[in-house]
C-alpha cells in the first residue's frame, strides 16, 4: 500500500471538475511496486508530481494504461537495471517497440486532419516512455532562458503577447544547424517577442529553419548571418521557386524572414543584412478562394453536431449565429449578455480588432445563457463562458474544439456537396453568415458593423458569393425586360427575326 500513488492525492485532482472526478472513477492508483527497481520508483514519483501540475487528472488518469503496459515492458526486458538513467534513450525506446511488436501492440494509429487526410501517428504510449525517459535523464539547466536552445515562454522576463485559445508554450532553437546563427537567432527573436505576437514570432522560426536547412544542404560556408549576402538571398528565392515543392505560396514567410532578419541586424549591429531583401522578392498575396456552405451542407453539419457533448454543441451554434471569428466566439466573456429595453444585445471582444457589440435573438441570448449556467456549476466564477477543462482561467482552446469536430465528421462520415469529407471550416460560418446579410439586402455599412468590420472594404467579398441568388432574383425582371426587346425585333433585318424566333422557341 505505501508503494501507490492514488489520483485522489495529485494536485491536479484537488483542481478537476466534478464531471472529471466521476470520469476517473473509485479510487484509481499508480502502482509503484510494479517498477524493478527503488530508483525507478524515486524517478517515477517525481515524474508524476510534475506531470500532474501540467494536465487534467483525466490525462493523468488515462496514462495509467500506459504506464502498466511499460512496467509489463521493464519486468520482462529490464531486469538488473535501476534508473531509467542506465539506458539512453534511443535504447530504450528501441528496446520497448520491439516489445510492442511481440506483444502485438499496434506502434503507430490513425490520425484524421482538418483536411480530411489521413496520417500514421506514433502510439502515445510510445510518447510517454519517451516523456518519461527524457525528464528523468535531463540535469537542471541553471543559465537565462534566452541562453537555452529551448526557451520556456513563461520563464522568460518579458510579457508575451501571447494567443488566448492557441497555447504556445515555447520556442525551440535545436533545428538551426549552424551555432553561430542559432545565437544571433535568439537575439533577433527575444527584440521581437517585445513588440509581436507569439504567433508572428513562430512564423519567423519557421521561416528560418527553411533558411538555415537551406543554407547547411547548399551553401556550407555561410556559418553566421553576417555570411548572408544579397547574392546568397537570390539563390535562395530560386531554390523556393524551383527545387522546393512543398509550398508555393511564401508571401508571408518571406515577410517574416525579412522582419526577422532586419531584428538581427539590428542587435548584432550587421549592416549586411539591412535592406537584404526587396519588395519585389516578395510574391504578392495569394488570392484566396471566398468560400461558404451550401443550405444543405449547413444542415447535413448541424444535424451531426447537435449530438454532441452539450458544451460543444452550443459553442457551435452560438459560432455560426453570431459570424464570429473563431478566437472571438471562443473568448466570450461571463458579461457579454445584456438587455436594453426590448432588445438583448452582445458585447464582442475581438482578438484582432476592436470590440463591437449587437443586438442578437431571444432565442441565441437563451443558448448563451444556458451555455454560462452550465460553467458555472461545473467550474464556479470563471471569467470565459467556454473554459479549457484542465484549466478554467484560460478559455476553451482551438484545437480542444477542432478535435471534436474533426472526430465528429469522421465518425459520421459526413460528406459537402462534392462528396468530400468536410474539414474544419470554422471560418466558413462566418461567410455563410455575410452572405445571407447581403440577400436580407441590408446596406454594407449594416453588413460591416454587424460582422465587427471597421470598414465596409470587405463586404464586397460577401455580395460576390450571393451573385447566384442576386441572379434568382433578378431572373423575372430580366426576362421582362428581353421580352420588350424582342417585340421591338418586327421588321428588323432578317439576322435580327432569327433572333426572336430562336428566342420563342425556348
Amino acid at each position: 500500500m505505501g508503494n501507490r500513488i492514488y489520483l485522489k492525492e495529485m494536485s491536479s485532482y484537488q483542481a478537476a471538475t466534478a464531471a472529471q472526478k466521476k470520469r476517473v472513477g473509485k479510487n484509481p492508483y499508480y502502482d509503484l511496486d510494479r517498477l524493478p527497481s527503488q530508483i525507478m520508483r524515486e524517478e517515477m514519483t517525481e515524474f508524476l508530481r510534475i506531470r500532474s501540475r501540467e494536465v487534467s487528472i483525466s490525462t493523468i488518469y488515462g496514462e495509467c494504461n500506459y504506464y502498466n503496459r511499460i512496467c509489463s515492458f521493464l519486468q520482462k526486458r529490464a531486469k538488473g537495471v535501476i534508473s531509467f538513467r542506465d539506458r539512453h534513450k534511443e535504447i530504450w525506446l528501441r528496446q520497448f517497440k520491439g516489445w510492442m511488436l511481440e506483444e502485438k501492440i499496434s506502434l503507430t494509429y490513425k490520425s484524421h486532419n482538418v483536411y480530411g487526410n489521413v496520417n500514421m501517428v506514433q502510439s502515445h504510449i510510445i510518447s510517454y516512455l519517451r516523456r518519461i525517459v527524457e525528464f528523468t535523464g535531463k540535469t537542471v539547466d541553471k543559465r537565462p532562458e534566452q541562453e537555452k536552445d529551448i526557451w520556456e515562454l513563461e520563464k522568460l522576463d518579458i510579457p508575451i503577447n501571447g494567443n488566448l485559445i492557441k497555447n504556445y508554450k515555447s520556442i525551440n532553437f535545436i533545428g538551426i544547424p549552424q551555432d553561430d546563427i542559432r545565437e544571433e537567432l535568439k537575439k533577433g527573436i527575444y527584440l521581437n517577442l517585445q513588440g509581436e505576437a507569439i504567433s508572428c514570432v513562430q512564423r519567423e522560426m519557421t521561416a528560418m529553419r527553411r533558411l538555415t536547412r537551406y543554407l547547411a544542404e547548399k551553401k556550407k560556408e555561410v556559418l553566421s548571418s553576417r555570411d548572408i549576402t544579397r547574392e546568397v538571398v537570390e539563390e535562395y528565392l530560386i531554390y523556393l521557386k524551383t527545387e522546393n515543392t512543398s509550398t508555393k505560396h511564401y508571401h508571408s514567410e518571406l515577410n517574416r524572414l525579412r522582419a526577422i532578419m532586419e531584428s538581427i541586424g539590428k542587435v548584432c549591429d550587421y549592416p549586411n543584412l539591412e535592406g537584404l531583401f526587396m519588395n519585389r522578392d516578395i510574391p504578392p498575396t495569394r488570392q484566396a478562394a471566398f468560400k461558404t456552405y451550401s443550405d444543405e451542407e449547413l444542415k447535413r453539419l448541424n444535424a451531426s453536431i447537435v449530438k454532441m457533448d452539450e458544451q460543444y454543441a452550443r459553442v457551435m451554434i452560438i459560432h455560426q449565429m453570431l459570424g464570429t471569428r473563431i478566437s472571438d466566439t471562443l473568448t466570450l466573456e461571463m458579461d457579454c449578455l445584456y438587455e436594453a429595453g426590448q432588445e438583448f444585445i452582445i458585447k464582442i471582444r475581438q482578438m484582432k480588432t476592436k470590440s463591437y457589440q449587437k443586438p442578437v435573438s431571444e432565442e441565441l441570448a437563451e443558448l448563451i445563457r444556458k451555455a454560462m449556467t452550465y460553467t458555472r456549476e461545473r467550474y464556479g466564477q470563471t471569467k470565459y463562458i467556454f473554459v479549457n477543462e484542465s484549466d478554467p482561467s484560460r478559455p476553451l482552446q482551438y484545437h480542444r474544439i477542432q478535435d471534436k469536430v474533426v472526430a465528429m465528421i469522421h465518425k459520421e462520415n459526413l460528406l459537402d456537396d462534392n462528396g468530400r469529407l468536410f474539414g474544419f471550416g470554422t471560418h466558413m460560418y462566418r461567410h455563410y453568415y455575410g452572405a445571407k446579410l447581403t440577400e436580407m439586402h441590408l446596406d454594407d455599412f449594416t453588413i460591416a458593423k454587424l460582422l465587427g468590420h471597421s470598414s465596409v472594404q470587405n463586404v464586397k467579398y460577401y455580395r460576390k458569393m450571393s451573385n447566384q441568388t442576386l441572379a434568382d432574383e433578378t431572373r423575372e425582371v430580366l426576362q421582362f425586360l428581353s421580352d420588350i426587346i424582342l417585340q421591338n425585333l418586327d421588321g428588323w433585318e432578317p439576322e435580327y427575326e432569327q433572333i426572336r424566333q430562336d428566342a420563342c422557341f425556348k
